[in-house]
């Protein structure tokens, strides 16, 4: 039984990680969700309460995933911005997510809070230890690399040669990134 709850769950989770990416909040529909995960739609409410909090943990495992699979190291936001780019290029729902986010829910939540706390402190301490540029406030060095990481895929629109020009655009991003993080000499 416990096998079938997890993969009831996991069905879930995909089928309303969908529905959100492509109708937010507002428009996803938990009869959609439940319809394409096959399952019972009283199943969504007792495993993730409503439809908030379900786009909460769909959210939160987006998150995570990224967070595991793009490392942050303050003394390569190059690489950084890189990493990124190409997490958001092998799925270009998880940008549509965080933009409906970013629409429907403005504030932090507690997980995106902590780690942009834990990622200024670091940036700062690599500013402090001169290997990176203290040009900028350590906030404003981190709203920079992430807005050049997402920038093709919030600003360029549809592409329909999009992935002909990544390798291009994602040059671009680390280049940016590169020139805008290296120490100068005060001289």
């Amino acid at each position: 039984m416990a096998r079938d709850s997890s993969a009831t769950r996991a069905r879930i989770l995909a089928a309303a990680f969908d529905e959100f990416a492509a109708y937010g909040i507002a428009g996803a529909r938990v009869d959609r969700i439940a319809d394409t995960a096959g399952a019972n739609k009283r199943m969504i409410y007792v495993y993730y309460g409503n439809k908030e909090q379900l786009f909460d943990q769909v959210l939160l495992q987006a998150v995570e995933q990224g967070a595991e699979s793009v490392p942050f190291d303050a003394e390569d936001l190059p690489r950084y911005a890189g990493a990124v780019f190409d997490h958001l290029a092998a799925d270009p729902r998880l940008v549509r997510l965080l933009l409906w986010k970013r629409l429907e829910r403005p504030q932090a939540t507690a997980l995106e809070a902590e780690s942009y706390t834990r990622k200024t402190a670091s940036l700062a301490a690599a500013q402090r230890g001169g290997r990176v540029d203290p040009a900028h406030d350590p906030a404003d060095l981190l709203t920079l690399v992430l807005g050049l990481a997402q920038a093709w895929y919030t600003a360029a629109g549809d592409d329909p040669d999009a992935a002909r020009h990544r390798t291009a655009h994602r040059a671009a991003v680390v280049d940016a990134v590169a020139r805008l993080v290296e120490v100068r000499d005060p001289a």
